[in-house]
């Protein structure tokens, strides 16, 4: 490293970043959430069970759903058979594996309260748990509602990032760019980014992370249509000056980013994070641009496929040589 990024590391920012300078790992992770893992407290009280369900994907959610709903009534059927199917009408009986089955679908029926009335309890036990069951059944898919539309309501920003930031040529020097882009048609307006960088350094044998709020050419915009390539130029006054490709190759780095954003069908801000570690930074690299008129030159076409597109580029001369 050169000796002006060795004075400059050592500049503490006043930024709170909310992340202690001992702290391991990456900070955000690739899906906005923090790399943070908690103990002290056993796991009802670590997770909202809530928070989580509305996080997962939409195939893991229908996934445990279903998974959940095959074991709960293969409790109940088990419960069913062993207080003895001669409690259950309607059963047939020609052998257990027939049985099992008919007890299976019964407690399918009474969890849904659909009840079509070919096996029905018979004594006070079955009557009991099938009783049980159908309240049950109505507290779980009350829940499931809730959840469906607190997924399908709840606010998001509905925003792609590229999975890679390049270090570009910039007016005449360089650059840190990374872009993003709407993939739904949400309108999202007044949308600004905060951007910071977590740099580890070694300070008295011991390695610490300082953060640094990094400028940005545009910290805002009014319109988020088409993407949005966010652009850290590399002067005297950001933490990278001075870095050569070694540096950037050498050094851990984190960057993480927040884009807020006004979304009008809700009516509510939106927030969504990223980061980009050393790994994910490709030096001396562009951006190929990712929308183009229609054939007709009606419209614009917003390629998503092309996100993470780029070309080598050379930096200019004196940049290089200054390294």
């Amino acid at each position: 490293m050169t000796g002006g990024f060795r004075k400059k590391i050592r500049q503490k920012n006043a930024e709170n970043s909310g992340f202690g300078t001992n702290a391991s790992g990456r900070f955000i992770n690739k899906d906005g959430l923090p790399n943070v893992q908690r103990k002290g407290v056993n796991v009802f009280n670590r997770l909202s069970w809530y928070h989580t369900m509305l996080n997962l994907s939409s195939f893991r959610f229908i996934s445990y759903l279903v998974v959940a709903y095959i074991l709960i009534n293969l409790v109940f059927a088990m419960i069913y058979y062993l207080i003895g199917v001669e409690h259950l009408t309607g059963i047939d009986k020609s052998d257990p594996i027939n049985e099992f089955i008919d007890v299976f679908f019964f407690s399918s029926q009474t969890f849904t309260t659909v009840g079509y009335g070919r096996i029905a309890p018979v004594g006070f036990l079955a009557s009991l748990v099938a009783t049980f069951e159908a309240f049950l059944g109505l507290l779980t898919f009350a829940i499931a509602t809730g959840l469906f539309y607190g997924r399908f309501s709840r606010p998001r920003a509905f925003l792609r990032f590229s999975d890679i930031a390049v270090i570009a040529p910039f007016q005449g020097s360089q650059a840190l760019m990374f872009r993003l882009a709407p993939y739904k048609n949400n309108a999202l307006t007044d949308a600004d980014v905060i951007l910071s960088a977590a740099i580890e350094v070694i300070e008295n044998g011991v390695a610490k992370s300082n953060f640094y709020r990094l400028d940005t050419q545009l910290s805002k915009i009014n319109t988020l249509a088409l993407n949005w390539t966010v652009v850290h130029k590399i002067d005297e006054n950001s933490p990278f000056y001075g870095f050569s490709e070694e540096d950037f190759k050498n050094t851990d780095i984190e960057l993480i980013v927040q884009i807020r954003a006004f979304d009008e069908v809700f009516s509510n801000t939106v927030v969504q994070r990223s980061s980009y570690t050393t790994g994910e930074i490709v030096y001396g690299a562009k951006f190929v641009p990712m929308y183009y008129p229609n054939k007709e030159n009606l419209t614009t076409i917003l390629d998503l496929d092309k996100i993470n597109e780029y070309k080598k580029e050379e930096l200019p001369e004196f940049v290089r040589n200054n390294e």
